[in-house]
This record gives structure tokens, C-alpha cells and sequence, in this order.
């Protein structure tokens, strides 16, 4: 690819035309390293300056390795200081998670047009540490492959099964049981909790709207709290939820 088309995949629609997404930075390389196969670090392209250079050939040898001026990687890079380090990585082909046989059946958490990277990022940092957890976002909802997601979930983007642009009103082929977080529902520290086939969380505004609920066999529950404000940010419900759904 040219350096020219890849400034461009900060941008989603070329992310999306291109095939591609970009990964910054000394710690997330080797987080993506770690996570692909070898046999897939061969379609990766690293590019770097001459200061990691020589990072780059011990450290993630088998890497299509690229040299660039610091010039040029300050047009690659969207950070005030970049570290000299951007992997081209091919963007995952759409599929259904599999079950593996005899292996533990996932839980799926279901995502309606969430907006921030940072809480996204946050949400996969938490399903990649409890791991066995399946993520679903719905259309119209921030990129997974956003540069600032991928930077905020430390590389925890490259362990979770993501798929994207699911709709809500799809769920219900899919799914039998449905759970959802409301002042009103029953306590999530329950063993009752556990006991659904996926789990429902909405817009940091907005939540999950009320018709698909209704149509939904949907089950509410709550997180007690001392009732001092009136809500927790989503990426603290979801982390507290996914917690207990690990335990």
C-alpha cells in the first residue's frame, strides 16, 4: 500500500475500502504480534523510523519491516509524539464467533450505538482480562478500529471476538434470553444473573430503546449503588456486569 493511502486509514470509509487498520506504538505491536499467527504477520506491514529499526528486526522480525523519515511518520501518526512505530494491519474478515467443541460457551455482550472510543476500549480491556466473552456492536456505533479504541484497549482488541454492525432487532433470531440494566430490575450480584444469552447495554445517552425491550423476552437488572447520582458511566456498568458474570 502507499504511504499515501495509508495516512488515509484514520479515516473509517477508507479503513473500509482499503481493508486495513492502523496500530501504533512499541507495546501494541507486540500485543498484535503476539496475537496473530505467523502465518498472518506476513500480509502486516511495520513501518518505522531509523531509531527503531533495529527494534523492529529483533523484536518482530517477521514483519514486513518499512523505513521512514520522521517526517513521514509524523503524517502517518495521529499522537502529538509519536513513537516512531505504525503496523498496516489487515482488518479481521467478518465471521460468526465459533464455539470450540468441549470449550465453554461464551457469553455475548450486545452494544447499541455506543459513541466513545475511550469507553469502548475500556469494555474490551475488560472482556480480553475475564476472557470467554463474545462482543457485539450494532450499527451506528464508534469504530472498533478507530485508532483511539485501539490505543485505549491496550491491545486487548486483538483477544476479543468482535462483530460488527448486528441489529438490534436481529438479536431476537439468535438469542432466546436477553438481560439489560434498569433502576428497577433485580441485583446483579444473583445467580440469576448468569443465566442469560445475552446481555444488553445502550447509547451512553440514550440506553437500549424501550420498543426493542418490549419485544424482547428481556429481563432487567440493576447494580445497587448508595443512590448519591443517578447512573454509572457505561464502560463501569459493563466492567462491573462482566465481573460478575466471571465469578
Amino acid at each position: 500500500m502507499k504511504l499515501d493511502d495509508v495516512k488515509k486509514l484514520h479515516q473509517k470509509k477508507y479503513r473500509t475500502q482499503f481493508g486495513y487498520y492502523l496500530v501504533e506504538g512499541e507495546h501494541l505491536v507486540l500485543e498484535l504480534y503476539k496475537a496473530t499467527s505467523k502465518a498472518a504477520r506476513s500480509a502486516i506491514t511495520l513501518y518505522v523510523t531509523d531509531r527503531n529499526e533495529k527494534w523492529a528486526n529483533t523484536a518482530v522480525s517477521d514483519l514486513n519491516v518499512q523505513l521512514v523519515s520522521e517526517r513521514q511518520m509524523d503524517q502517518l501518526s495521529d499522537t502529538k509524539s509519536p513513537q516512531g512505530i505504525i503496523a498496516c494491519v489487515p482488518l479481521p474478515k467478518p465471521h460468526l464467533p465459533t464455539q470450540a467443541p468441549g470449550s465453554v460457551q461464551q457469553k455475548v455482550i450486545y452494544l447499541h450505538e455506543i459513541q466513545d472510543p475511550g469507553n469502548l476500549g475500556t469494555i474490551l480491556r475488560t472482556l480480553a482480562w475475564f476472557g470467554n466473552f463474545t462482543l457485539l456492536l450494532s450499527p451506528n456505533s464508534v469504530d472498533p478500529y478507530n485508532s483511539k479504541v485501539v490505543r485505549s484497549s491496550m491491545g486487548a482488541i486483538f483477544h476479543v471476538p468482535i462483530e460488527l454492525d448486528v441489529e438490534l432487532n436481529e438479536l431476537a433470531t439468535r438469542y432466546s434470553r436477553f438481560a439489560y440494566l434498569d433502576m428497577q430490575g433485580s441485583a446483579v450480584n444473583t445467580a440469576e444473573f448468569t443465566n442469560f444469552d445475552c446481555y444488553l447495554f445502550g447509547n451512553e445517552a440514550r440506553g437500549v430503546p424501550r420498543d426493542a425491550l418490549s419485544s424482547f423476552n428481556a429481563e432487567a437488572f440493576t447494580i445497587a449503588g448508595s443512590g448519591a447520582i443517578d447512573s454509572l458511566n457505561l464502560a463501569s456498568a459493563v466492567n462491573i456486569c462482566v465481573y460478575e458474570l466471571s465469578k
